[in-house]
Parts: structure tokens; sequence; C-alpha cells
């Protein structure tokens, strides 16, 4: 028997010199929120979420109710586990800030299991492939091209095969020439994606999107609001540039949406949105029957061992946010990263750099 029996909350911070900016967002600092759950052998298991300076309180609050109904259960009755916080949420929502107390209940709970197991996470699933390329992200539209320049150039020098930059700008013009001074920064060897953020109108993602074409530009993510399935399915019509979406979603209802109009090209799973491992590898296999491709969102540390066990997997985000803050940053070499062979997840947040907010039990 191998009963969670305890749970604390944390906050951690990455240094961030000044405010950093997309199309739709103004990021104050890079914060997170560490969730450490206790196991009746001894074992810790830990999962992180990215919170910036959003809803402190909301996520705090949604882990500690969430947290309520996962002690006493066992740390392998993941589904189990989803379901009860799924009709526990009902009331007020299953989606939103309860899914991502859900995920990071379950990213730490599967862990706990293969730190019992003696196991990494991509050996409990069968394995697809050792290793898994990653590009390099950022090129925020608060940088001075200066700025941009030098993020995209050293992610070059660093090895990395593909970079992606923000666009969104008033005038999309504007996106367009610092589109073009990166691929002169850069060269044809290495692939440049762009990022809207949803913050374009449909107009205006078509004239930037065409225009681009010249600069092969591989694929333009979040070009509108996420919900707007015929906006995208016109954009794929119309456009001439692969469509990646799926990061704003908390279940396979808008994939599903978007598949049957044939308005997706790339499937970008967040793990905490869509509430753990088991939505996560279930919003892949949804999208592999369709053909699409799975490069997900933002936690590679996560999406590096689960991309390993899928067949449609083509890549993971880089940042490097949270790679001082840790015991073992994910090795990248030459634009590739293999999963960890330790444990579980196979690395954990550093004390020094954790700040205690929440003790389930004193």
């Amino acid at each position: 028997m191998y009963t969670i029996i305890d749970y604390s909350i944390y906050t951690a911070k990455a240094e961030l010199p000044y405010n950093i900016a997309d199309a739709t967002h103004t990021l104050t600092e890079l914060s997170f929120i560490v969730l450490r759950i206790q196991v009746s052998n001894g074992v810790i298991g830990e999962s992180y979420l990215l919170s910036f300076q959003y809803s402190p309180e909301a996520i705090v609050g949604a882990l500690k109710d969430i947290g309520s109904l996962v002690v006493g259960e066992q740390v392998h009755d993941t589904i189990k586990v989803l379901k009860k916080a799924d009709e526990a949420s009902e009331y007020f929502g299953k989606e939103g800030i309860n899914r991502w107390a859900q995920g990071a209940f379950n990213i730490a709970m599967w862990d706990a299991w293969g730190k019992i197991l003696g196991q990494p996470i991509w050996k409990l699933w069968g394995v697809s492939v050792n290793k898994v390329p990653v590009y390099g992200s950022g090129g925020w539209l608060s940088y001075s091209i200066e700025e941009l320049i030098a993020e995209v150039k050293a992610y070059k020098d660093r090895g990395f095969k593909a970079v992606k930059i923000k666009v969104g700008k008033p005038d999309w013009r504007e996106d367009l020439e610092r589109l073009r001074l990166v691929r002169e920064a850069v060269g044809n060897n290495v692939d440049i994606m762009m990022d809207a953020n949803q913050g374009m109108t449909v107009s205006n993602a078509l004239l930037l999107a065409r225009a681009a074409r010249d600069l092969n530009i591989q694929w333009f993510e979040e070009p509108i609001d996420h919900t707007d399935f015929q906006g995208y399915q016109f954009l794929r019509n119309q456009a001439g540039i692969s469509l990646a979406m799926g990061e704003r979603e908390y279940s396979m209802v808008p994939l599903r949406e978007l598949l049957i109009r044939n308005a997706i090209d790339i499937w970008q799973p967040d793990i905490l949105r869509l509430g753990g491992v088991e939505g996560w590898k279930a919003s892949a296999a949804l999208a592999q029957s369709y053909g699409i491709p799975v490069l997900p969102h933002y936690y590679k540390d996560y999406d590096v061992p689960l991309l390993c066990t899928i067949p449609n997997g083509v890549g993971a985000e880089s940042f490097d946010w949270i790679d001082p803050l840790i015991d073992y940053p994910l090795e990248i070499s030459n634009g590739m990263a293999k999963p960890r062979t330790e444990p579980g997840w196979g690395f954990q947040f550093k004390d020094q750099f954790l700040t205690q907010i929440f003790k389930y039990r004193e």
C-alpha cells in the first residue's frame, strides 16, 4: 500500500531582469508553484506549474481543494483520482484552475510512482524514440531588434535547429520585418516559427502568413482566438502555412472540433491544462488518429519523456527558466534532448529556491 499522506505547496521564482510581453500578455515575474506529495513509504513526488504573476491565491486554493481529495488515496490510482476530482469540481467547473490543480497532483503522483518502481516515467509507457528535437522559444515583442537578434543567434550557437518568435504587432508589417531580420541572422539552416498568442484578427493573420511565405516559416502558432474554429479552418485553407495550437485547451473537445474541420496541422498540448499525463497522452492519440503531429507547450521536462512514448511526437519547446532552480537540468545537445534516466521525472527543485506557503499537516 502506497498511500498519499501529506503534501506541501511552495513558490519559486526565476530571474527576470525586465518585463517581457507578447501580443496579449505582459509578464512581470517568472513565478512557479511547486507541489510535493508524501507517500506512506517516505517517497516524495514533485511537480510544478508555470504561474507568472497571475491569480496566486486562486491556484493555491484550487490545489488545497484537490489536495483534500487526494490525501488517503493510493499513489498509483491516478485515473481514480482524476475522476474523483472531476466529480468534486463539476459545480464550479472541471476546466480552468481546477484542472491545473488536478494536473499538478497527477504529475507528482507519477513522479512518486516512478520512484517507487525505480524507473523513469518514459520506461513505464513503452518507448518510441530515445531523443527528441527541441526548439528555442522566446522572441518577445517587447524585445528591441538587438535583443531579438542576440537571442536567436544564441540559440543557434548552442546548436538549436529551430527558433520561435512572437508576432502580433499592431502593424503586421513590423512582424514581417522582425521575421526577415531573424532569417538573416540565423540563415537558411535554422527553422523559424511564429506565435501570435491569439493576438491577431483573421485578416491580419492571413496577410502576415502570406507575406511570410518567402521566409520559409515552418508554422504559425495561435494566430487568432483559440475558440474561433471556423477562423482556423479559413486560415488553413487560405494562408498556405501550417497552423499550430492547443496550449489553451482543457479537454480534447477543441482538438476534435479542429480535426473534423481539417483546421489544424500541429497539436500543442499543455500537460497541466489537460489534467496530467493521461489527458496529455489521450490527446496525442486522438491527434495521431488524424495524422497530426504533437509538439507540446512549454513543459519540456515533462514533455520530452512523454514524447519518447508516442509515435507522432515531433519536438518540444525549450525555455531555460527553471534550469538554475533544479538539480538536474535537461541536457540539450545539437538541438536534441534525451530523457533523464533517474526514476520518476528525474529532477526536483532545489530547496534553497523554494518558499513554503502551505503544508497539509504541521
